[in-house]
């Protein structure tokens, strides 16, 4: 009886605006797909947005290296890596940061969420958008504001929807989340887009923060930062998880404009009262990836041609189901839509995205997210599907060994990726069955 009155009165006073959330929709399934592996059933883990590929070698040599930097570092984080990371946006984006305008905290989702924290205005995200941006922003009490895209599009941000959101309040502070290349879509935006985007954003002074996380994977090496058009109000947000293979390093950075120096002060003074530093062997070895060098370059040239194939390759036997989809410009996700099979689901007691993937994951081993966890409407029938689930090391020692200009053929994704396309199979077959 004392358990139950304790756990009545703890529930009585947690923050109201905690109450309703559950566990990251992401970690959720993934603890989900691992225990019913542990059970004996065969899973295939499409649900949890984690790179399949090693961290590179000379990354992992520098963190053995460092093994032994206990000292607490600096709040910002290590001058050396702030450094490297300001070189590494020069460098790639030809843009003009200095080791100043650079923040690093344990995991990117980390600065988001003290961005918001201390930066009073809404959050502004075109959906369908990862599946954290909201929650956060209802922790801390901030309006969300949802933008619409169309399928027809690509789910791509249109200005004219921003103009029309900032229109309507024209001095409202605001947050415009930007994730290109998109999870949960796998798409991207050309420089044009990018271009009028920032026009639009610069009209109504909204802060940009461009979560670029998957940059390095865009598929055609043709990744562009949103800061090139709008430097003085976008932050980029990046890290190790996705392009490095160590998401569970947790290391995030974040790069500020001068003229958004004081948002990063209070941000600064925010994590000093939570995390209080990143963890120092980590941050001395992301030292070397932000480097980059011959190594690195050749790591994400094979990650890149995987995915790419990878991407076509499953677009192809999802279209031939039937199964509305577009392939893939970066990243490891896509955005399938089965709405052209509304009326047989509905037969099969299907009406939404989180029942169909609930039936897939019951009927089939596949593991998928719902497109409403993404902000998209519940009787719309649309999943993220993360195409991970394959030995990344191996794919990628394969790789290394084509030929110079040849890229992965299906022959090669059979062999490499047999457990993925196993799943997709399974899903396909499910689908017309």
């Amino acid at each position: 009886m004392a358990e139950n009155n304790a756990s009545a009165a703890i529930s009585q006073h947690l923050n109201l605006n905690v109450r309703g959330l559950s566990l990251s929709a992401t970690l959720a399934i993934n603890e989900r797909s691992a225990q019913l592996r542990k059970e004996g059933k065969k899973i295939y883990k499409f649900g949890l947005g984690q790179s399949p590929f090693p961290v590179p070698p000379s990354v992992e040599e520098a963190l053995k290296s460092n093994a032994h930097q206990k000292d607490y570092l600096p709040v910002k984080g290590l001058p050396e890596l702030c450094d490297a990371v300001a070189g590494y946006h020069n460098r790639t984006q030809f843009l003009d940061y200095s080791g100043e305008d650079i923040m690093i905290a344990p995991g990117s989702k980390e600065l988001m969420f003290l961005l918001q924290l201390v930066y009073y205005g809404d959050l502004v995200v075109p959906t369908p958008s990862w599946v954290s941006y909201a929650p956060q922003a209802h922790i801390v009490g901030r309006h969300v504001r949802w933008l619409k895209t169309k399928a027809e599009n690509g789910w791509r941000l249109e200005p004219d929807e921003l103009e029309k959101l900032c229109k309507v309040d024209p001095d409202r502070p605001r947050i415009l989340i930007l994730n290109y290349p998109s999870n949960p879509t796998g798409y991207t935006l050309s420089p044009g887009q990018l271009e009028a985007i920032a026009d639009v954003a610069r009209k109504y002074n909204c802060v940009i923060l461009s979560d670029e996380i998957y940059g390095e994977l865009h598929h055609d090496t043709g990744h562009v930062s949103i800061a090139r058009d709008y430097p003085e109000g976008t932050i980029i947000s990046s890290g190790l998880s996705k392009w490095c293979g160590a998401g569970g390093w947790r290391l995030g950075t974040f790069a500020f404009p001068p003229s958004l120096k004081k948002l990063q002060q209070a941000m600064s003074v925010a994590a000093s009262e939570t995390f209080t530093s990143t963890c120092a062997p980590i941050q001395y070895a992301a030292v070397r990836a932000f480097n980059g060098g011959i190594d690195i370059e050749e790591y994400l040239w094979h990650s890149r041609l995987v995915l790419k194939a990878l991407s076509a390759k499953i677009v192809r036997m999802m279209d031939e189901a039937g199964i509305e989809i577009g392939e893939a410009e970066g990243g490891f996700y896509l955005f399938p839509d089965f709405s052209k099979w509304r009326e047989t689901l509905a037969g099969r007691g299907i009406e939404t995205s989180e029942k169909l993937c609930e039936r897939i994951l019951e009927e089939t081993g596949v593991a998928l997210l719902p497109g409403s966890f993404f902000g998209r409407p519940e009787d719309e029938l649309t999943a993220r599907m993360a195409y991970v689930d394959f030995d990344g090391s191996r794919a990628l020692a394969a790789c290394k060994g084509l030929s110079p200009g040849q890229t992965p053929d299906d022959r090669f994704l059979e062999k490499h990726c047999a457990h993925l396309l196993e799943g997709v199979e399974k899903l396909c077959d499910w689908t017309t069955g």
